[in-house]
């Protein structure tokens, strides 16, 4: 990625990646109060939504879930949960927020497959359908199930420190989370900013880019976590409705209205396989596709990219 213009940028680290906000339209004093305030917007989402808090709210939900029954949330994560309700029916079950279950049986810190029978009976606790949703609460109709808004959680929090961003008055700039962005307004020129895509095999380099003045961009991709085993890639992708990881796409980047839309998507893509094109083609949105060849499709939103 590379700036235009000149521009605040502030940068830190959150949700286990690199983290930037950057300001184009403010003096760097003003900026940097912005910035540091969109900082601790991140940092009290990764808290509130992080397993690996134990006092977080997901952790308590986790706790309800594992022992099966009913748990009251506050209207942020009903919101959370709404929003994860219609990507499941979007998606045909492609996406599933209790999916995160089956890491017990993929491990990608060595080169051996789970076996079937680990995978089965850890699907039997996956299920969005499963969960029942209240007005402000969720009930577990099976025990030993876990929620994870890994999915959403890190461009939800880029959503929001942007909207901070444009609640201080910032006109132009971005956020960006871990290669996720939300773009809440052009260069100070009115020029759009022009953002490089991840290569999926190449590490440090760009296979394309992106202009973009408002809105989200995220990617999804079999390069973050994977394994090989008898030469085959085996990703941290993982389709809930059958346990294993997707497969035939390299990466998928999705422009979008919101940073949570696109990446969602962009995950949703990635498990769709075969079926992924025409269902972003259908959801009229702007995308830059690369297949397990390397080849790359073109939304028409994103036509633009080069």
């Amino acid at each position: 990625m590379h700036r235009d213009v000149r521009a605040f940028r502030h940068t830190f680290t959150a949700m286990a990646s690199p983290c930037a906000v950057v300001i184009g339209d403010l003096d760097a004093r003003t900026a940097a109060a912005i910035a540091l305030s969109c900082e601790n917007e991140v940092r009290r989402i990764e808290q509130k939504f992080s397993r690996y808090q134990a006092d977080s709210v997901v952790s308590a939900i986790n706790r309800a879930a594992r022992r099966g029954g009913d748990i009251d949330v506050d209207a942020e994560t009903m919101h959370l949960c709404r929003f994860a309700d219609s990507l499941h029916q979007a998606s045909d079950g492609a996406f599933d927020l209790t999916s995160g279950v089956l890491r017990h049986a993929w491990r990608f810190d060595r080169a051996e497959l789970p076996s079937p029978a680990s995978i089965d009976d850890l699907r039997e606790r996956v299920g969005w359908s499963k969960i029942t949703l209240g007005e402000r609460s969720l009930r577990f109709n099976r025990p030993g199930m876990e929620v994870d808004f890994g999915g959403i959680g890190k461009e939800y929090a880029a959503d929001r420190a942007a909207a901070v961003a444009r609640g201080a008055g910032a006109r132009s700039g971005f956020v960006e989370l871990g290669g996720d962005l939300a773009v809440f307004g052009p260069q100070p020129t009115g020029e759009p900013w022009r953002i490089g895509i991840r290569h999926p095999r190449r590490d440090g380099a760009t296979i394309a880019s992106i202009e973009i003045s408002h809105g989200g961009l995220a990617t999804s991709g079999d390069y973050e976590r994977f394994i090989i085993v008898d030469g085959q890639r085996y990703c941290h992708i993982l389709d809930p409705r059958t346990g294993y990881p997707a497969r035939g796409w390299q990466s998928i980047t999705v422009l979008a209205p919101i940073c949570i839309a696109a990446g969602a998507m962009a995950t949703i893509a990635m498990v769709k396989a075969a079926q992924a094109i025409d269902w972003l083609s259908h959801q009229k949105v702007g995308f830059l596709a690369v297949d397990e060849d390397g080849g790359i499709t073109r939304g028409p939103a994103s036509q633009s990219a080069a």
